[in-house]
């Protein structure tokens, strides 16, 4: 249930516009044995999904070739939150999937790419040990401000739910011992 006070509508609006406000993406992946790795790297969107060039010298392109798991992160910059406990942040548990080099898909995202990142991106279009992915969220989580935590599901991620109704909750000073 959602608490009558919020507006879901400039929920929405600012869960979408986080994201807007950066060119590089926070992720998390997992590899064969189970350590957790994070890095990051840039992205563009298009239709709904993310998409990163990266090479395979970094240990997330292993763990994508491998698993295709993995978390995004975009965090407010600690210099603009209101308060650093309370950053907003919105976070995507995704599938990844390799776009293959033939195909007229990594033509077109690859001009994205240039699109957005200027002429270096055709460099790097040369390396051979670069792969682009198609990462696409399956639910997520948004967080506002203190208690203000919501859940991002359904079709196209367009159902946002207020998590917490109550708030945060404090616990209750012990006995002292007799």
């Amino acid at each position: 249930m959602n608490h009558p006070n919020i507006d879901l509508d400039q929920v929405r609006a600012a869960c979408q516009a986080l994201p807007q406000s950066f060119d590089s993406v926070l992720m998390a992946t997992v590899g064969a044995a189970g350590e957790p790795e994070a890095s990051y790297a840039a992205y563009v969107r298009h239709d709904g999904d993310y998409y990163i060039y990266v090479s395979e010298l970094s240990a997330h392109t292993r763990n994508l070739l491998d698993n295709g798991k993995v978390c995004l992160l975009f965090v407010e910059d600690e210099t603009k939150a209101a308060h650093l406990f309370a950053r907003q942040r919105v976070t995507y548990h995704c599938a990844a999937a390799e776009i293959d080099r033939d195909t007229a898909s990594f033509e077109y995202l690859m001009s994205l790419f240039e699109e957005k990142f200027g002429a270096f991106i055709r460099q790097l279009r040369k390396m051979q040990d670069f792969h682009l992915f198609r990462i696409r969220p399956q639910r997520g989580s948004f967080v506002q401000g203190f208690a203000k935590a919501f859940a991002i599901e359904g079709d196209d991620l367009a159902q946002i739910r207020h998590v917490n109704d109550v708030g945060h909750q404090t616990r209750k000073p012990a006995e002292a011992p007799a």
